[in-house]
């Protein structure tokens, strides 16, 4: 089934002017040099010692390109870069033309859909984001919700799980969900990112954990046996994302909340924590 949703948490900022590519490619993990009209690149904007304060998503347009943000941190984030415009020939904007998304509740994926619509980078499950964008003829209309809980089940993490100001952005997987060029060059927090992907100092990750029962609060600490392995972050029945410490929460037999639990890897990470996880100590 194709559902159609619309993104209420999600808002634009417009950015134009002779400066913008420059101005953006000095400030955030993603290249934007080439990003092309009709294209979408996730990324982030860091603090100067690397940790992650906002997601974003660089939408492509003929005159510049839309900047997909939380729609809560939206005046943040507009300050901050108005902070770092200078003499920079950028102009910056609310906008408010509508954020939805295209995607399947099957393994099948969704058809491109036609104009107003983008490509998600981060996963092939997660379809297409509309900006402006009117819900295709078959699509089933469903709650924000329902998108929360299909990026659960593929492992996809959320705002909500890293926060603001508290996690690398390779803790949060931002580096295998295509939001980092590592090949780009210099954006605030480069050298702690790059040094964290050059040494594989890559001691946790944002995990899916599978359980009995409802979710745990956020917060909930994950035990393996009687050490601490990570905390729970969101969740629902059954299932929740969690900060895990890799040597300790894979493989392992796991406990939250006083009931069992086993860490899970989505097939789209397992390669990169298994890695991770061989790391020494």
């Amino acid at each position: 089934m194709t559902c159609f949703a619309p993104l209420n948490s999600r808002a634009l900022i417009a950015v134009a002017g002779p400066d913008w590519r420059s101005f953006l490619q000095g400030l955030i993990t993603q290249d934007v040099e080439s990003l092309q009209p009709g294209e979408a690149r996730f990324g982030a904007l860091l603090t100067p010692q690397g940790r992650l304060l906002w997601d974003l998503f660089v939408v492509g347009r003929e005159d510049g390109c839309w900047l997909d943000v939380e729609a809560e941190h939206r005046d943040a984030i507009l300050q901050r870069l108005t902070m770092y415009r200078l003499r920079a020939k950028v102009e910056l904007a609310t906008d408010d033309t509508p954020v939805s998304v295209l995607f399947a509740t099957d393994a099948d994926p969704v058809a491109e859909p036609g104009a107003g619509w983008v490509k998600d980078p981060r996963h092939p499950g997660l379809g297409w984001r509309g900006y402006g964008a009117e819900a295709p003829a078959g699509a089933t209309p469903v709650k924000e919700a329902e998108r929360e809980a299909q990026k659960l089940a593929l492992g996809v993490p959320a705002p909500r799980d890293w926060g603001s100001d508290r996690l690398y952005p390779i803790e949060a997987n931002f580096d295998l969900m295509h939001g980092i060029d590592f090949k780009k060059g210099c954006f605030v927090g480069q050298e702690t990112t790059s040094r964290m992907k050059r040494r594989g100092q890559i001691k946790s990750r944002i995990l899916p954990i599978v359980f009995e029962g409802p979710a745990p609060a956020p917060g909930t600490e994950v035990l393996a046996g009687d050490r601490r392995a990570g905390e729970v972050l969101s969740g629902a029945e059954g299932r929740a994302f969690a900060l895990l410490r890799l040597d300790r929460a894979l493989g392992a037999g796991l406990t939250v909340d006083g009931r069992p639990a086993r860490a899970e890897v989505p097939g789209w990470m397992a390669d990169a924590v298994g890695e991770a996880a061989t790391e020494p100590g």
